[in-house]
């Protein structure tokens, strides 16, 4: 298959720390868990968002970030099939400018294309790459996961969010009739398909070798309703500028965070990190406003990322540990893990070397 490649460097779970992406996905997330009487907002304070924040247009949030809310509403919902939910309640308007493009495009097929092209500003937790499919000249969109060892919950959620989202806003672009030829996942058939078969309206196959999506050559060509070249060819520019502008912030946080990392126990102060970028204090938090962060967010996801780190380290004590992330003493870790995970270190650690196979 000749694919359509995502982002030649894509956000991963390895940048946790920083923010990466729109948190589309979060806010249509908190809307589905209202209407079954689950309300988000809790865990949502708990990872460091909070309902103003989220509604800043400028907001990116981690991988971390998200992976928490979306791991906790299926907790809370008891909805095994919630990313299905999820993609089905998108529309395009929630994607900002790179919405207005796709409904300006050519045909469904060139607008999947430029979907995947600008897929970092749509706020997706996927990689996506997209071609001529090897049977029958299908269009294939296929759906990877930035981490190969995510969380198989949040992994699935993740993977049925993204298809159900395509097949959605495939429907309200171009026809309610639209189905896929096929839909195929990688995971284990679930305890039930009906679901995925009511939504996708084709076949649906599980324990698939990749997760994709097949689309008909004559679904593909479809002329997309407000197609407009004009204004599809500005607002191009337009994003193209907000990719460059995004590097430009990505490359910014990775070098902070690399810091951060690199004087743990001690974090540099923010003086001393505006001194290092030759820029002035005020100038550097401007520009970390516009990443939709702060210095002390920043300086505290890696101070979180280290004690998870140490924390699958079973020699060291929560004294060594707290010592090596930089807190004044083992309450302050333990007040710090409780912020973050809803647990002690000790019931943590328990956790985390279970999932790795370390404790039986």
């Amino acid at each position: 298959m000749s694919l359509i490649p995502g982002p030649a460097d894509p956000p991963g779970t390895s940048r946790s720390t920083s923010a990466t992406i729109q948190p589309n996905i979060l806010r249509c997330l908190v809307v589905v868990a209202d209407e079954r009487g689950v309300d988000l907002r809790p865990v949502l304070k708990q990872v460091g968002l909070d309902e103003t924040i989220m509604r800043s247009a400028a907001l990116r949030v981690s991988y971390r970030q998200g992976s928490a809310v979306i791991r906790r509403a299926v907790e809370l919902t008891g909805d095994e099939r919630l990313g299905l939910k999820v993609g089905a309640a998108q529309h395009l308007t929630a994607w900002g400018l790179l919405g207005f493009a796709l409904m300006a495009d050519d045909t469904l097929r060139h607008a999947i294309g430029t979907g995947v092209r600008y897929q970092n500003l749509s706020g997706a937790m996927v990689v996506w790459s997209a071609g001529a499919g090897e049977e029958d000249d299908a269009f294939v969109l296929r759906a990877d996961l930035p981490d190969p060892a995510m969380d198989p919950v949040v992994a699935a959620f993740l993977i049925e969010e993204a298809f159900a989202s395509v097949v959605t806003l495939s429907r309200l672009a171009v026809s309610p009739d639209f189905a896929p030829k096929v839909v195929e996942f990688s995971f284990p058939p679930p305890r039930q398909h009906d679901p995925f078969v009511a939504l996708f309206g084709c076949p649906v196959r599980f324990g698939a070798p990749a997760n994709r999506l097949a689309i008909d050559p004559a679904w593909a060509r479809t002329r997309m309703p407000g197609r407009d070249p004009v204004s599809y060819a500005s607002t191009l520019e337009m994003l193209d500028a907000q990719l460059a502008s995004r590097r430009d912030q990505q490359d910014l946080l990775e070098v902070l965070e690399i810091s951060v990392a690199q004087s743990l126990p001690v974090a540099p102060s923010f003086g001393e990190q505006a001194r290092r970028h030759a820029t002035s204090e005020r100038t550097l938090r401007r520009r970390l406003a516009e990443c939709g962060t702060t210095y002390e967010a920043l300086v505290e996801g890696v101070r979180r990322e280290r004690v998870e780190q140490l924390l699958l380290r079973p020699e060291l004590t929560l004294r060594d540990i707290a010592r090596r992330a930089g807190f004044s003493d083992e309450r302050a870790l333990r007040r710090a893990v409780r912020r973050w995970h809803g647990t002690s270190p000790v019931r943590l650690r328990e956790r985390m070397l279970r999932d790795t196979g370390q404790t039986e």
